[in-house]
């Protein structure tokens, strides 16, 4: 009898531990599933395509956090404005689950919205579109940065409610972080300004428009990813803006990254003076590609 429970017995056992694997491999699946499905779903809510001009190429990633539902909030933007200069944006919504997606494609619509008819000021459209997301009275809230690119001039204009710095490297070595002014998040506080910083694009260069998703990770600061993205950013200025915006997203990966990440690159040949021949001289004397206040 002793020996018939014991077998009994161990055999429950192997039938339970069975039955566990079983339920452990389904529930690695749906997770897997649902990974795959909030990664298309966020996906669907970024732009198929990006603006460009003449002299101007773009291009952008994202990458989904590894936590929960891995629906983010995280999101970049780009069109073409009513005078027919180019925005772009990046934003990064607190929190990661449905709510935070849901407000992200809110968020992205009004700041289209605003611009197709409140003007091309970048403070005056997130000014308008933080007061448009304070009445929804939502518990979340948004950084951001917004620029203008006008073809006409080679200036970019910029305004940042709460968000990171973008990154600038041009064709004389020079590189670095833009640490202008800003605002509150979006949605935090109604009646809230923007200053907009203006800088012309005088030479070859690059920027790189980010979330702090790309640049900190647990055993990253912030500052440091920063100055890796400029390297990065400064060490393959001749790269497509393709291969670009991977380097920059390899840079998410070295930090360990837990948070969404995303970038929008605008790599510039500069205005048609700098691209003629004889003149990369002159354009070493002017400001680096972040461009000087203007």
């Amino acid at each position: 009898m002793g020996r018939h429970a014991r077998s009994a017995s161990a055999d429950d056992l192997l039938t339970r531990l069975g039955q566990l694997t079983a339920r452990a491999r389904e529930e690695i699946e749906v997770q897997r599933a649902r990974i795959e499905l909030a990664e298309v779903l966020q996906r669907g809510m970024l732009p198929a395509a990006l603006p460009t001009a003449p002299g101007l190429h773009v291009a952008a990633r994202y990458a989904p956090a590894r936590d929960g539902l891995d629906i983010g909030g995280d999101w970049y933007d780009g069109f073409r404005l009513p005078d027919g200069s180019l925005a772009f944006c990046v934003g990064d919504v607190q929190g990661h689950d449905v709510e935070a997606a849901a407000f992200m494609g809110q968020a992205r619509i009004v700041l289209r919205a605003v611009a197709a008819t409140a003007g091309t000021d970048p403070g005056l459209i997130l000014h308008t579109a933080n007061d448009l997301l304070v009445a929804m009275d939502s518990r979340l809230f948004a950084t951001c940065t917004f620029v203008r690119f006008d073809p006409a001039t080679w200036s970019v204009h910029g305004a940042r409610a709460g968000h990171t710095g973008a990154v600038w490297a041009g064709a004389d070595g020079r590189r670095g972080v833009q640490e202008d002014a800003g605002g509150l998040p979006l949605a935090v506080q109604e009646g809230e300004d923007y200053p907009v910083t203006r800088h012309r694009l005088t030479q070859p260069g690059a920027l790189a428009l980010l979330t702090d998703g790309v640049v900190e990770g647990p055993t990253v600061a912030q500052e440091e990813g920063l100055a890796e993205v400029a390297r990065v950013l400064g060490d393959h200025l001749e790269d497509d803006p393709e291969t670009l915006a991977d380097r920059i997203m390899d840079v998410a990966e070295h930090t360990g990254h837990t948070d969404d990440a995303a970038v929008l690159v605008l790599r510039h040949d500069g205005p048609p003076t700098a691209r003629r021949p004889g003149t990369a001289e002159a354009e070493r004397q002017q400001p680096p590609a972040g461009g000087g206040r203007v």
